[in-house]
């Protein structure tokens, strides 16, 4: 028997034009039918995003995400390249980015589903990295989640090796996400696990149950096209490791 192939992964961001911010909010409510039509698409995800890197509680109106596993390379491009839904993104958008991903690993659920398995049979050895850290907060637990987490994601900012960074949401303070690129693995792990404040986090998402549901995932970027804040990211980076 053959190995089943990773699952490819797209992120696509929008930033939506300046009097079009009703047009990109409306969009959360009704392009979802619209997905549900899209050949070889498997799973997908709406998503708003917040100011900052990483866990936001203001949201951010000029940027939009989505986030889709595909069947194939071949109707991931089909739906990307020449989809009406994306043609009609463009013509509200200033700025269109989206990266490729393979899956690493994957831990976790997102709404009862692992999105992203099959993941690659080879392992991390170097080159950029990127990670979906995604949760459901206990209602219970929201205040103190919210009056914690934030100083973690500040602490983003001044990440030694960190590429690009967004939170992500698909709803308002209870369903987040924070997507982040890294120039390799050790420069992740130096955030996760030697800085405080994230150390913090992890107690605490234990000791005070925060979650009700939660995935982690890192992946192989493998393309990058478009631009996020008027440049691709990953241009530079992809470009070594291609040589």
């Amino acid at each position: 028997m053959h190995a089943a192939s990773p699952r490819l992964t797209t992120l696509t961001l929008f930033g939506i034009r300046k009097g079009h911010i009703r047009w990109g909010l409306a969009q959360m409510g009704t392009s979802g039918p619209k997905l549900q039509q899209v050949p070889g698409l498997l799973f997908y995800k709406l998503l708003g995003s917040g100011h900052g890197k990483g866990f936001s509680i203001k949201p951010n109106f000029r940027r939009y995400g989505l986030m889709c596993t595909w069947e194939s390379e071949t109707a991931a491009d089909a739906f990307l390249q020449d989809s009406p839904l994306i043609q009609e993104y463009r013509s509200h958008t200033n700025e269109v980015w989206t990266v490729k991903l393979l899956p690493f690993q994957s831990h976790g659920q997102w709404d009862g589903v692992a999105p992203f398995s099959p993941s690659l049979s080879e392992k991390y050895e170097s080159g950029p990295i990127a990670v979906l850290t995604r949760a459901s907060i206990n209602w219970r637990a929201l205040p103190g989640f919210w009056r914690f987490v934030p100083k973690t994601s500040m602490a983003l900012d001044a990440a030694e090796g960190l590429i690009c960074s967004i939170g992500l949401g698909e709803l308002p303070l209870v369903r987040q996400a924070t997507f982040s690129v890294w120039e390799s693995v050790e420069a992740m792990k130096a955030y996760a696990y030697k800085n405080p404040l994230h150390q913090e986090v992890m107690r605490r998402t234990r000791s005070d149950n925060w979650y009700s549901e939660e995935l982690f995932a890192r992946f192989k970027p493998i393309s990058s096209q478009g631009t996020w804040s008027g440049s691709d990211p990953l241009e530079k980076v992809l470009a070594k490791v291609q040589i």
